[in-house]
């Protein structure tokens, strides 16, 4: 309980600085406040919320570099909340924003792989067409492992194939280590391959 006047001091300093068009000062203190749910009270919806904000104040600021670390962090949540659309507008603008500069446009890939293992969990033929316009948009994506993989497990998908899966996840996994978001992901359309049990939470 001791962390709810701190939360209620953080709102009055998000108030005064909107007041005063502080906006990016205001948007740090949506940071701290989401860090605060996602971390100690363990309560994601709201600090999706205050990540929402944050990011809404630093475009209005045109911080869009900010902006877009935050609504990552929105669209991982969501993905993990099952929000699996609105994860995916999320990743392919943010991979859109980021493809055309130099510096960023090594990260689009990741947003992209993202997006489609999102579309994927939903239904097959919704990842084959999002991956064939990622390509499009993005050619270098198609050289890039993270491509080499999507269609790798949509093949093994369609043939229901789980030895497939799980070989072209452990080949991957060798090079890139796979984070425990991935780990979910690929997770969760595993289990839709018939013959794979529930029982069997592995992918290596």
């Amino acid at each position: 309980m001791t962390l709810l006047p701190a939360l209620w001091m953080l709102e009055m300093l998000i108030r005064r600085q909107t007041l005063k068009g502080r906006f990016t000062i205001a948007a740090k203190h949506h940071i701290t406040i989401a860090e605060i749910y996602e971390t100690e009270l363990v309560d994601i919806e709201k600090a999706i919320a205050h990540y929402e904000q944050s990011a809404d104040y630093y475009k209005g600021e045109e911080s869009n570099s900010s902006a877009n670390k935050c609504l990552l962090k929105v669209a991982a949540y969501a993905a993990q909340l099952e929000q699996y659309q609105k994860a995916i507008e999320i990743y392919e603008q943010v991979g859109a924003n980021t493809m055309d500069n130099p510096l960023l446009k090594y990260s689009a890939k990741d947003y992209f792989f993202k997006a489609a293992l999102c579309h994927f969990i939903v239904d097959e033929l919704n990842a084959k067409l999002a991956l064939e316009k990622y390509e499009e948009m993005f050619p270098a994506f198609t050289d890039s492992r993270e491509c080499k993989l999507l269609k790798k497990l949509l093949e093994a998908h369609e043939e229901q194939n789980s030895e497939a899966y799980t070989e072209a996840v452990k080949e991957f996994d060798s090079i890139s280590r796979l984070d425990q978001w991935l780990t979910t992901m690929l997770l969760r359309i595993k289990k839709s391959i018939q013959g794979d049990g529930e029982g069997d939470g592995d992918l290596k």
